[in-house]
């Protein structure tokens, strides 16, 4: 059995679904990212990195979204997204109700004081657990030559 254990704790303006952006490029909230004390050695140099790779725990998992613009519809291991009328595999998809829930954004660091990390770009509920932190390296996250399936002209 795999046991993920929290490193932090994400700080954010959002309190419920309603409230959050449905992805974090249309943010331009600021967030805190809390990393427990016995965590803080391990960002030693990231101030140097303008953008961070966030891995959480969805810990609120939303089956039926409340935002009337972006519904969400969640039916097990398919999932019927605002961007269309057909359901999708899981992970086909980027929602939240996931068998693992674990969620991905990418984040402008904007200052680190200690344990804390300015970040610009939330998109996920105040109280989110931490699972990894990881610099974006667009030589390495990058990709040429993108396929985006279902998505092809929707976005």
């Amino acid at each position: 059995m795999i046991k993920l254990k929290p490193i932090g704790i994400i700080h954010t303006p959002y309190k419920k679904d309603g409230e959050a952006p449905h992805q974090a490029y249309v943010s331009e909230e600021i967030g805190e990212i809390e990393v427990f004390k016995e965590y803080e050695e391990g960002l030693k140099d990231i101030e140097g990195f303008s953008h961070l790779i966030i891995l959480y725990e969805f810990h609120k998992p939303v089956k039926h979204s409340v935002k009337k613009e972006h519904r969400l519809d969640s039916l097990g291991l398919l999932v019927k997204p605002y961007l269309d009328d057909a359901l999708h595999g899981v992970f086909a998809t980027r929602s939240p109700n996931r068998p693992n829930p674990i969620g991905l954004t990418i984040v402008e660091l904007l200052k680190r004081e200690g344990n804390i990390l300015k970040v610009k770009g939330v998109d996920m509920l105040d109280g989110t657990p931490l699972l990894d932190i990881k610099p974006y390296v667009p030589k390495f996250d990058q990709k040429d030559n993108v396929r985006i399936g279902w998505l092809e002209g929707k976005v």
